[in-house]
C-alpha cells in the first residue's frame, strides 16, 4: 500500500487519533536546518509533511481580517503552529487540536514573542464555517483574536480546501452523513494532524495524533523551536 492509499483509508475510517503501522526510533543526525532534533518515532510513511520537510506554501484568505494569508510570508519571521479543523466537529476532535493552539499562543504572550509566531487553523467547512461563526467558535475556544498572530483560514470553497488539502498535506477530507448526530446534516472524518514548523519553513514536529498528543510536549518543542 502506498503512502497516500494509507492515509485514506485512515481518513475514511475516521481516524483523527493515530497512525497504525511499522514505527522505528530514529538514530539519525538533526534535519538541515531544524532547532529539534528527530523525533523518537518515524513518521515517514505519512503523506502529510514531516520532520525536515519545507512547511507546504499556500494562500487563503482569513475572513476575519479579510487578509489573504501566505505561509511563506511568514519564512524568515515567524514559527508556525498549523492545523485544519471545522467548527461543527461532534467529538470533541477539532477542540482538542485548537485547543493545543492556543495553549501555545497563550506561552507567547507570557513569555514575550507574540509577534514571533503565527497560529494558523484552516477549515475545512467553508460553506459552514462563516467569519461570524469563526469568531464565535474563537470565544468559545478562548482563542486571544486580538493578539495579531491567530488566523483562521476559510477557503473560497469545499472543493479548493478538500484540493488543498490533498495536494499540500496529503489529506483526504469527504463529507460523510451525519447519521448518528442530531442538527447535522453531513460531517468530515479526518485525521488530526498538527505540524510546527520554525521561521525558516522546516516542518520540526507533526502531530498526527495531535488531539491527543501531550500538550505539554506540543508547549514545549513550540518554545524552544521559536526561542532558538
Amino acid at each position: 500500500m502506498n503512502r497516500r492509499t494509507y492515509l485514506q483509508s485512515v481518513a475514511a475510517a475516521g481516524t483523527a487519533a493515530s497512525v497504525a503501522g511499522c514505527l522505528g526510533i530514529l538514530n539519525e543526525p538533526s534535519a538541515e536546518g531544524t532547532v529539534l532534533g528527530p523525533p523518537e518515532q518515524d513518521r515517514s510513511a505519512a503523506a502529510h509533511p514531516s520532520y525536515g520537510d519545507k512547511m507546504p506554501e499556500f494562500t487563503v484568505p482569513d475572513p476575519i481580517t479579510g487578509e489573504d494569508i501566505s505561509t511563506a510570508d511568514f519564512e524568515g519571521e515567524r514559527t508556525i503552529l498549523w492545523t485544519s479543523f471545522y467548527t461543527n466537529c461532534p467529538d470533541g476532535v477539532c477542540p482538542a487540536l485548537i485547543l493545543r493552539l492556543r495553549r501555545a499562543q497563550e506561552v507567547a504572550a507570557q513569555e514575550g514573542y507574540s509577534n514571533d509566531a503565527a497560529f494558523l487553523a484552516l477549515t475545512f467547512d467553508p460553506e459552514r464555517d462563516t467569519a461570524d461563526v469563526l469568531r464565535e467558535y474563537a470565544d468559545q475556544q478562548g482563542v486571544d483574536l486580538d493578539a495579531g498572530n491567530w488566523h483562521f483560514l476559510r477557503p473560497d470553497s469545499y472543493e479548493s480546501g478538500q484540493e488543498l488539502l490533498d495536494e499540500h498535506f496529503g489529506l483526504a477530507i469527504e463529507k460523510a452523513p451525519a447519521e448518528k448526530v442530531e442538527n447535522l446534516e453531513y460531517v468530515f472524518p479526518h485525521y488530526g494532524l498538527i505540524l510546527l514548523a520554525n521561521e525558516r519553513g522546516i516542518v520540526e514536529r507533526a502531530y498526527p495524533n495531535g488531539a491527543t498528543v501531550d500538550v505539554e510536549t506540543v508547549e514545549n518543542d513550540f518554545k524552544k523551536v521559536v526561542e532558538a
